[in-house]
């Protein structure tokens, strides 16, 4: 027999923000260790992404083709972002020569990424932490100059996959630099997805009370499964911009065992089911998370790609219902119409 409990509060007990900034990196972070894919299909997915509502995101990278050849199309991506004026775009460099190049493209928010680790900067971009740390000064003038924005990430603050522990204070001293140099945002990155809540609460705490005046945002991977209770434990402290990769696409090429970011549709689920407004519709993110597995040509790890929201439950196959790697999991639900696709454009995936 089921007793009903009378007057007894329901209301979560949680401190949680009305709304999150989520910027999208699966563009990005989410296909440079992919195989090539044609510029194109990458504008489809971006089309599909904007018609979600991500109004924040991470487009391209202005790397190396020969070290990241997923992301040789740099300029050919950027030429193309004016015809989603809605959305804020931005791109990583991993030096003034890339900074020149995104500029020089018309990018102008501009990431600029510095590695806590020596190990894992030498591996990135060839240089230790500090020689990376004297290149953010020049990068800041370059876009302010333009009337752009330079953040600062701090990859592997919290472990290396060669020096092993990061030091707390070693991610303060990146964090500390950085604002002396003019840096207008900084992100922490848990780059291997080794950080669990009570490290990421440390130090996004101390981060945020050496830097109070500064926005820092948080870049979690799930390799380990601890991705959404990193996020939910920043978004307890007040931290709102948080990026998230479209089917939890994603990881770092220059760091083994870095596996995917958090999926944005299963951050946006967690979000709506705590009354936190991302701007975004799900039913359109998982139709975005589709195209993007099917377009890599692989099972991808979102657990709401693969079930579906609960409020369609019902309609939705099991992923392991077929062998066959991308359309068996998706379906009948899976409908290709109902991806956004750009006018007088064919993907050749």
């Amino acid at each position: 027999m089921i007793t009903i409990l009378a007057n007894i509060n329901f209301e979560n007990g949680l401190q949680l923000p009305e709304s999150i900034n989520l910027r999208e990196v699966g563009l990005r972070d989410g296909l440079q260790i992919e195989r090539p894919i044609s510029t194109d299909a990458k504008l489809e997915l971006l089309a599909n992404l904007a018609e979600a509502g991500l109004s924040r995101i991470e487009a391209t990278a202005f790397v190396s083709p020969r070290a990241v050849p997923a992301l040789a199309d740099a300029e050919m991506v950027a030429a193309e972002l004016h015809n989603w004026p809605q959305v804020m775009f931005s791109a990583l460099v991993p030096n003034i020569r890339g900074a020149r190049r995104a500029v020089d493209a018309g990018i102008r928010h501009l990431e600029y990424v510095v590695s806590a680790a020596d190990g894992h900067s030498m591996a990135n971009v060839r240089c230790s932490t500090e020689d990376a740390l004297r290149q953010v000064g020049e990068i800041v003038e370059l876009v302010h100059a333009e009337a752009g924005t330079c953040e600062v990430i701090i990859a592997t603050a919290w472990d290396c996959p060669f020096d092993g522990k990061v030091p707390p204070e070693r991610a303060l001293a990146v964090a500390r630099r950085a604002v002396e140099e003019g840096a207008d945002r900084l992100c922490l990155g848990d780059t291997i997805g080794t950080a669990a809540p009570g490290r990421v609460a440390a130090l996004l705490s101390a981060v945020s009370a050496q830097h109070p005046e500064v926005p820092l945002g948080l870049h979690m991977h799930n390799t380990r499964g601890a991705g959404l209770a990193g996020v939910l434990t920043a978004l307890q402290m007040g931290i709102t911009d948080i990026d998230a990769s479209v089917g939890g696409l994603g990881g770092c090429p220059f760091a083994p065992g870095a596996s995917g970011n958090i999926a944005t549709e299963e951050l946006v689920y967690m979000c709506r089911d705590s009354d936190i407004d991302t701007g975004c519709d799900l039913d359109k993110l998982i139709t975005a998370a589709r195209w993007a597995q099917d377009m890599v040509g692989r099972t991808l790890p979102s657990g709401i790609l693969r079930a579906g929201d609960r409020r369609h439950s019902r309609e939705l196959v099991h992923a392991n219902a077929s062998p066959e790697p991308v359309l068996a999991c998706l379906g009948d639900h899976y409908r290709p119409q109902d991806c956004v696709h750009r006018p007088g454009r064919r993907s050749e995936i």
